[in-house]
Order: C-alpha cells, then sequence, then structure tokens
C-alpha cells in the first residue's frame, strides 16, 4: 500500500537561462517517455539526518540551476520536430510512504510494484504540461527508502541520466558541482554546405523482423508477458566469454569479443529458441551504440543529449542455434563496428531528409500498441556496463540496489553490474509467459 504525502514542484533554485533549445535529429527519434525510469533503495538512515526530503529538494532545485533544461517543458515544431522551452517550470516530486519493506522487493525484479516507486505521468496530455524530470521518494515501514526517477528521453539517453544523477548526489553531500554539462546540441547540427546524400542504407530505421506468415504483429501484442532477473556470476559470465571466443574461424574477432557481447548472443539465442523459431525465421537484437568516442572530433567532454544510435544485428533463427556462440557474437560486433564518425554523418543527413520525424517516435509503455512492436522474432538488449549509474551516494551511504523499475516491452532487458563489484550481472528481462519456463532452463544451461 502506496500512501501519497506531498508533491512538490522543485524549479532551479538561481535564475536560469531563459528561451528555446535546439534538439538534434538523434534526439528526435527516441521514446518521447521518461525511459528508463529508474529506481534506487537505501537502507535505513541513521538519526542524525532528520529530514531527506528537504536535502533532496534543496539539492536537486541547485543542480537543476546548472541542468536548467531538465526544468523546462518540450514543445512541438516543424517537421515533427521537438524543441526544449527553458521556463523554469520544474521537475515533479514526490514524498509517499509505503507499508512495505525493502526485503519484500525479493531480489527486485521489475514489477508493477517497483514501477509504483516513480512518478507516472499521462502521455495523451499536451506534451507542454509534461515534466521533464520526474522524482519520487518512498519511506518504508522498515525505515528504509527508495529514490526513482524518470528523465525524458528526448533530453538525456543513459550517459547523460548517469552524469546528472552524479551530480545532483554531490551536491547533496553538500560538495560543489565539477562536471558541467554541455549544452549546446548544434554540435550535432548539420549544416547546408554538409548536406550530401547518405552514404549507407541505414535498415536500423526500417521495420524489425515479424514473424512468418504474420502479416503484423498485433497478436503478439496480445500475448500475456511476465519478467524474470536474470543474474549471473563473474565464473559463469567468464564462462559464457570463453565459449564465445574459443572457436577460431570466420566468427572471432581481432579482440575477443566482451562480456556484453558474449552475455547479449546466449540472450538472443536462448530466446529463439524458447520461442520456437523456424529455422528460416529472421531475428534480430536491437543494440545501443554510444557514439561520444567515434564522432571526429569526438562530442565534447559531458555533452548533455542523445548521442547513441540503435543498431540492429539480423540473421536467421536457424544460423544463430546452430552455430556457435561466437556466431551471434560476431554478428553484434559487425552492427557495433558499423557506427564509425562517416555512419553516423550519414545517419544524420539520412534523418534531414525525412519530412516527418515523428514517425520514429514512439511511447514505450507496457502494452503499447504505438509504433514498430519489437518483442518477438526480435529482442533489444541495453547494455548500462560502463555507465556510472551505480553506487550514488546521496549523503547516507551508497544503494543497496539500483535498477530499472520497469521493464517496457517483450523481448527488452538491461545488463548491468550488481552493486556489490564483485563481477557478476544483472539482467532482467521481459518475455511472454508461454516461453519463459523454456528460456530459463536454456539460460542457465551450461552456464
Amino acid at each position: 500500500m502506496l500512501t501519497l504525502k506531498a508533491s512538490y514542484t522543485v524549479k532551479p533554485l538561481e535564475p536560469s537561462p531563459t528561451g528555446l533549445i535546439y534538439l538534434s535529429d538523434f534526439d528526435q527519434i527516441v521514446t518521447i517517455t521518461h525511459a528508463p525510469p529508474t529506481v534506487y533503495f537505501y537502507r535505513p538512515i541513521s538519526d542524525h539526518l532528520l529530514n531527506p526530503i528537504e536535502i533532496l529538494k534543496n539539492s536537486l532545485g541547485k543542480a537543476l540551476t546548472i541542468f536548467y533544461p531538465l526544468a523546462g517543458r518540450l514543445q512541438r515544431t516543424g517537421r515533427g520536430r521537438l524543441e526544449v522551452n527553458c521556463n523554469s517550470m520544474g521537475a515533479l516530486f514526490l514524498e509517499t510512504e509505503s507499508e512495505a519493506k525493502i526485503s519484500d522487493f525479493g531480489n527486485f525484479t521489475p514489477t508493477s510494484e517497483t514501477r509504483a516507486l516513480i512518478p507516472s505521468v499521462d502521455y495523451n496530455k499536451p506534451i507542454e504540461e509534461l515534466p521533464l524530470l520526474l522524482v519520487q521518494v518512498t519511506n518504508f515501514s522498515c525505515g528504509g527508502i527508495s529514490l526513482g526517477l524518470g528523465i525524458s528521453h528526448v533530453l538525456a539517453d543513459g550517459r547523460c541520466a548517469a552524469h546528472f544523477v552524479s551530480e545532483w548526489a554531490r551536491i547533496a553531500r553538500g560538495e560543489e558541482s565539477k562536471n558541467l554539462p554541455f549544452l549546446d546540441r548544434t554540435v550535432l547540427k548539420l549544416e547546408e554546405e554538409d548536406l550530401t546524400p547518405p552514404r549507407f542504407d541505414h535498415l536500423e530505421f526500417g521495420k524489425p523482423p515479424m514473424l512468418i506468415g504474420q502479416r503484423n504483429n498485433l497478436e503478439e501484442q496480445k500475448k500475456e508477458t511476465t519478467v524474470v532477473m536474470l543474474k549471473l556470476s563473474k565464473e559463469q559470465i567468464q564462462k559464457l566469454k570463453k565459449e564465445a571466443n574459443e572457436f577460431p574461424s570466420v566468427y572471432t574477432s581481432s579482440k575477443p569479443f566482451t562480456r556484453y557481447e558474449a552475455m547479449t548472443a546466449h540472450l538472443w539465442r536462448c530466446a529463439s529458441k524458447a520461442r520456437l523459431h523456424e529455422i528460416e525465421q529472421l531475428t534480430s537484437v536491437r543494440i545501443p551504440v554510444d557514439f561520444h568516442s567515434r564522432m571526429v572530433p569526438p562530442l565534447p567532454k559531458h555533452y548533455f543529449g542523445n548521442a547513441v544510435l540503435t543498431m540492429r544485428a539480423t540473421t536467421t533463427s536457424g544460423e544463430l542455434l546452430s552455430k556457435p556462440l561466437g556466431y551471434g557474437c560476431s554478428k553484434i560486433r559487425e552492427a557495433i563496428e558499423k557506427v564509425t564518425d562517416e555512419y553516423i554523418r550519414s545517419s544524420l543527413a539520412y534523418l534531414k531528409r525525412e519530412k516527418d520525424l515523428s514517425k520514429f517516435r514512439f511511447s514505450h509503455v507496457v502494452e503499447s500498441t504505438q509504433g514498430a512492436f519489437l518483442g518477438n522474432p526480435n529482442i533489444a538488449i541495453t547494455s548500462w556496463i560502463g555507465l556510472p549509474l551505480c553506487g550514488v551516494d546521496l549523503g547516507w551511504g551508497k544503494e543497496i540496489y539500483m535498477g530499472p523499475g520497469t521493464i517496457v516491452f517483450e523481448g527488452k532487458s538491461f545488463i548491468f553490474p550488481n552493486r556489490d563489484e564483485d563481477g557478476s550481472f544483472n539482467a532482467p528481462f521481459r518475455l511472454q509467459v508461454e516461453h519463459m519456463d523454456a528460456f530459463k532452463k536454456f539460460f542457465y544451461e551450461n552456464t
């Protein structure tokens, strides 16, 4: 049982710049929601820290003075584009109480109970009314607390979200912010003299494969899904990585396949096997690729905006399952290595020619029918392995767990390290109920 105690609007504590901010084409083609919503759980706070709510509200106001676009609102402009109106309307901050204990959340599998720890908004409302930052602090009966966050994906990718949270935490601890965001997104704006035709096909902007014999995915979208929290120890991950790299063949690369590539390929194979795909069934895995350092010159340090290109590795289920794990890794590596400076600029040229960018934008919420269906026969795996999302100390110690508050569509997973830094990984994964038991069996076989 969750009880709302108070609702606040937190604005920048000091006057901040006003006016409209340009959003790059990469900001235009992400989900319109606050995705992914994340939640941090903390042990009971010592008695000497009597009012964490006031500490968080005050420090958030200071953080919004620096990250002032997060206190604004989106508005629509031509070609289906969005821009930010820096009007300091503020962030939504909720204070709630729960009769539950942190131990009731078990292994922190994203469920409706964890989703309730993060504010939600009505995306049917005019976009100009929706706050871009959502915060919820929940006090549990055991004395512990949670911090639930939703940041508009249009404004921030995972790296930016981690940057904002770490600076907010620094301010909450009474320290000075030292890593200021770079807010000028025009560095990703093509000038008129750069408007050459795209040099690549950019299949990542097209529709993903559908099940053989189906003309649409409406039936798949109606099927019941569930979420499992997958956990792999350091030893299990090393075993997968060794398997991915042990066959010297056309599948191996000049560099060994990474933990992320090995685990993603394993998830991909297990999902295809559990879904009972026909051997000629096309299947893909969506892979977000951070391109901050892939551009020439690299994007400015602490660039605050979406700098991720979501690529797609595709093959048949027959090949994926009949060949070694390294084959799936090689398809993933091939997709990642496509993202060069030339490819990124070609992507911008491709998007520049589109008359309406809103067709790439959709609402990722559970049971949403908007946009391309990304579930069976496909999966989408996001790596948080290199992001400083964990270890957020707001003045009362680091969290005991951090993770997504929800997994919004079938076939979606995040891979992130355990907070204990013991080399183990967590990977919450949503799949159709009818396939989940088989999937778990295949996932843990021989690992």
